[in-house]
């Protein structure tokens, strides 16, 4: 006999205001359809509305966790379309800003990860706290601790300050040792491994079919990432390595966000000993040229969910139009295939493994 269950939209563990509607034989999952939409705020017809400096302020609300990466993006996308070059000093800033958002945003999904499946409060509690130590980085480079809005066309709003590499140091010291702790007491505990290990399985051939990105696609043994395949900044100065796993269960999407944490912790130590002198900021409003009429531009980023999109079509004072690929949408997508035949507490420990964020699914 099969039940519909109905999870959401306000659950703990749905991550946002998601809605699966569950279809189950005693506790056998048979169907899981997600409904979306709850937080659809109309972003992309928002921003043909208003001119390109206006327009950062909504991209860092497409994904809260790490705002900085669309923040990026949307900036990046403009100097396409203008032709503005980055200053190299703005160049090594901006990997250094990226990374330390990637590693924020793993740490929250791990907290919230270890509750979704039962773990002890502490590790929830433990990554809120790093996390937190990574934020007050970011707010001495970037100047706040949430919403940034710190890139302008061609560098920065604001330089980093001096002492910066000296406060960084020590941190990026504790994390590297942190994390090697996270991984002893989670793997050492029968019933998170018991939990992770050959459950939400996706296949190579399916991973990529479904068309996901990020640790999602690396955790089924596809090595592709945006910083390596389509080379950005300095990634291919400082011999970045993308992290593969080859199992493709939810073990494996665990694994490898842990190893993109100390890959981020390594990049942003060779940025700081290899940044150059120089100015970092980004032109003044008043200097900024107007865009050639329809020149149409895409470009493509590794934000901490995957692969972020962004095609515009350019006018000369706003976009005309905006059209975003985000990863969460796409990897939301493979819960239904993943998760039939898997029991029902199963889910929350798949649902996690995928890292979705509602906002940057429902746009």
């Amino acid at each position: 006999m099969i039940t519909r269950i109905n999870v959401g939209p306000i659950h703990p563990g749905t991550h946002g205001v998601l809605r699966l509607l569950v279809d189950v034989d005693g506790d056998t999952i048979k169907k899981v359809e997600p409904h979306i939409g709850f937080l659809h705020r109309g972003v992309e017809k928002l921003v043909e509305n208003r001119m390109y400096l206006q327009n950062p302020v909504y991209m860092e609300k497409l994904d809260y966790i790490a705002p900085l990466a669309f923040d990026e993006l949307y900036v990046s996308a403009v100097e396409a379309a203008m032709g503005i070059p980055v200053k190299e000093r703005a160049q090594y800033i901006r990997l250094i800003q990226l990374e330390l958002q990637r590693i924020a945003s793993h740490l929250l999904w791990l907290g919230t990860l270890a509750n979704d499946v039962g773990q002890l409060f502490t590790i929830f509690m433990w990554a809120f706290s790093d996390r937190d130590k990574v934020l007050r980085l970011l707010e001495e480079s970037a100047g706040t601790r949430m919403f940034y809005v710190n890139q302008r066309m061609g560098g920065l709003i604001r330089d980093q300050p001096p002492d910066f590499a000296e406060h960084a140091a020590p941190l990026l010291d504790y994390l590297d040792q942190r994390i090697a702790q996270f991984q002893e007491v989670l793997e050492k505990n029968p019933i998170f491994t018991e939990r992770m290990k050959g459950v939400g399985v996706l296949n190579r051939e399916d991973a990529i079919r479904f068309g996901v990105t990020g640790p999602t696609l690396r955790g089924s043994g596809v090595d592709y990432d945006t910083r390596s395949n389509q080379p950005y900044y300095v990634y291919k100065k400082l011999n970045f390595s993308p992290q593969t796993r080859g199992e493709g269960d939810a073990f494996a999407r665990y694994k490898v966000r842990m190893l993109e944490m100390k890959e981020s912790i390594k990049l942003v130590r060779n940025a700081l000993k290899s940044m150059p002198e120089g100015d970092a900021l980004g032109m003044q409003i008043r200097l900024i040229n107007p865009v050639p009429k329809n020149r149409v531009v895409t470009v493509s980023r590794e934000t901490p969910r995957g692969e972020g999109m962004m095609y515009m079509v350019a006018d000369p004072q706003r976009p005309y139009r905006l059209s975003i690929r985000s990863p969460s949408f796409i990897n939301l997508s493979v819960l239904n295939h993943i998760a039939k035949g898997h029991r029902f507490a199963d889910l929350f420990a798949i649902l996690a493994s995928l890292d979705p964020v509602m906002a940057d699914v429902d746009r």
